[in-house]
């Protein structure tokens, strides 16, 4: 359906401003202005500028998110060119967003070219009128004032140059880099109010000139920041990069993508201290809940891969290469044989195997979008929720499909249930999994462990974790209505433990650190108990 929706003109090849097409951009740059329309924004070609940014390099500083600003200036200097960008800042203008379907892709600056225009006519007018003079007045000719006429002309013409160039001098000499960090270094700048808004004013000539280069290169651009190191700083600090964050894509022509590698439970414990944020965060939980689109918690790692990544950690030094090489074949007899199944099936059926997730996507789409199952009563109705299930799901079922043994009555209706349920229950779902594995339940069997339901589970265990309301409240806060996880676990979609362990392996939108705080509780109330019995036992002694 995209492609039908684009028409054959918007179809051209991506072109990169090099040779012939520079000149063409700074013939465009001077006197056009690019127009942003639907067509645009349908385009399937996509570039992407990644950007790494150490939160710990800039740690140092008070101003800590006004590094990722530079990072942003720096990179796009590089990349497009530094005459370039100052060129833009000199005489470009921002695009022009439209709504409809515009079938124009620039629109001419009428200001522009009439001033280039007239300025020209007047350079030709005045110098054919010395040129005449000279050559009909001898008298004129032969004296001085032609030549200070002359002069005089030649002054007025360098001097309007040297105001056009000073500018695109000065930013090439003063990157916005440099500019930005000269204004950090002053403390006294920086509590002005002026300050924000000078750093906000260099972060719209970079959106601007994005778009710009959009249109020209007949893509879309997209700026992939990958932010790391920030749960090592201080909280003011992290508080400081979440707003810029959410500052930069609180623009709606924002081009921009952050990728946070963060511990969620040292994120949130900064927010709630920061003092910048308090009456705004004060529960960490949910401003991470309502910043982040895709959350990806990553699952325990198995055994095997966690020797792969050990071997290619180590592979660079070359001071344990005769140490890995005594011990591959220890490595080899330790691999499991299923391990070994299931790479040697990747490596043949990897084309069948995505052909096959796709179909088993589609499948779970099609089943979140059906209005006649009892299931749609619980999609949420917040939009952001909505993406993060639509985002999910995929990642989960590929990750399962890479298992052979999961592959067979392969149900991606089940799949998309357990997604919905740790997105809407994150709390209750992490009670029962550490229940699960903490101990057996007492009213069951060992045998029948397996085949009993985790609604059963928390009906049992339930008590003990309203006991603990007030050291969970921030965690309880992010479940959704209890009446809804009652039916959805005890009548409409019964899971058994048996399934709940087998898709803990591959839930990624279910934040492990709840059920480690969770295990901790439960570890220091047992410990209180047997302190208490102890004590008991020796009043009675």
């Amino acid at each position: 359906m995209l492609k039908e929706s684009i028409p054959k003109e918007e179809s051209q090849k991506s072109r990169r401003p090099q040779g012939r097409s520079y000149l063409t951009l700074l013939w465009y740059i001077v006197f056009c202005q690019p127009v942003t329309s639907r067509r645009h924004l349908q385009r399937e070609t996509i570039k992407f500028l990644f950007i790494k940014f150490s939160a710990w390099e800039y740690a140092c500083s008070n101003q800590l998110w006004a590094g990722l600003v530079t990072s942003l200036c720096d990179c796009i200097r590089q990349h497009f060119g530094p005459f370039l960008l100052s060129f833009y800042q000199v005489v470009g203008s921002h695009p022009e967003f439209v709504s409809e379907c515009a079938k124009e892709k620039w629109r001419v600056k009428r200001k522009t070219c009439c001033i280039t225009g007239g300025l020209v006519v007047i350079v030709l007018l005045v110098g054919a009128g010395l040129a005449t003079t000279a050559f009909l007045v001898p008298g004129i000719r032969d004296g001085t004032l032609l030549k200070y006429l002359g002069g005089t002309f030649a002054a007025i013409l360098g001097s309007g140059l040297v105001i056009v160039v000073s500018p695109m001098i000065k930013h090439l000499i003063i990157s916005q880099k440099k500019k930005i960090e000269s204004m950090t270094s002053n403390e006294k700048f920086t509590k002005h109010l002026g300050f924000r808004t000078a750093v906000k004013s260099e972060i719209e000539v970079i959106t601007g000139f994005i778009n710009y280069m959009e249109i020209f290169e007949r893509r879309r651009l997209r700026i992939v920041f990958k932010i790391t190191s920030l749960d090592i700083c201080q909280p003011e600090q992290v508080a400081g990069v979440l707003n810029a964050i959410n500052t930069l894509l609180s623009n709606g022509d924002a081009r921009f993508i952050f990728i946070l590698v963060v511990d969620p439970s040292v994120i949130v414990s900064c927010l709630e201290q920061a003092g910048t944020q308090k009456g705004m965060t004060d529960n960490g939980y949910l401003y991470l809940n309502r910043t982040v689109m895709l959350p990806f918690s990553i699952p325990e790692i198995a055994i095997k891969s966690k020797k792969r990544c050990l071997h290619e950690a180590f592979q660079d030094n070359k001071a344990l290469i005769d140490v890995i090489s005594r011990k591959k074949m220890d490595l080899n007899r330790m691999s499991d044989a299923e391990g070994v199944g299931m790479e040697a099936s990747l490596e043949m059926d990897q084309t069948q195997i995505d052909k096959m997730a796709s179909e088993y996507i589609s499948k779970a789409f099609q089943y979140l979008k059906n209005e006649q199952d009892c299931f749609y009563r619980y999609i949420p109705d917040n939009v952001i929720q909505m993406r993060r299930i639509f985002n999910t799901i995929p990642i989960t079922i590929r990750l399962m499909i890479q298992r052979p043994a999961l592959r067979r009555n392969f149900c991606p209706e089940e799949v998309a249930r357990w997604v919905v349920l740790a997105n809407q229950w994150p709390c209750r779902l992490s009670w029962i999994l550490q229940c699960m594995e903490e101990e057996k339940p007492p009213s069951q069997p060992p045998k029948d462990d397996e085949k009993m339901l985790m609604w059963d589970v928390f009906k049992e265990t339930c008590p003990e974790l309203y006991s603990k309301h007030k050291e969970l409240w921030n965690i309880m806060a992010l479940d959704g209505d209890p009446k809804l996880f009652e039916r959805f676990l005890s009548n409409d979609f019964p899971f058994t433990v048996q399934e709940g362990k087998k898709f803990l392996k591959y839930t990624v939108n279910l934040d492990h650190s709840i059920r480690c705080k969770m295990g901790e509780l439960q570890a220091l109330a047992t410990l209180e108990n047997y302190s208490k019995s102890g004590t008991n036992s020796e009043k009675r002694a």
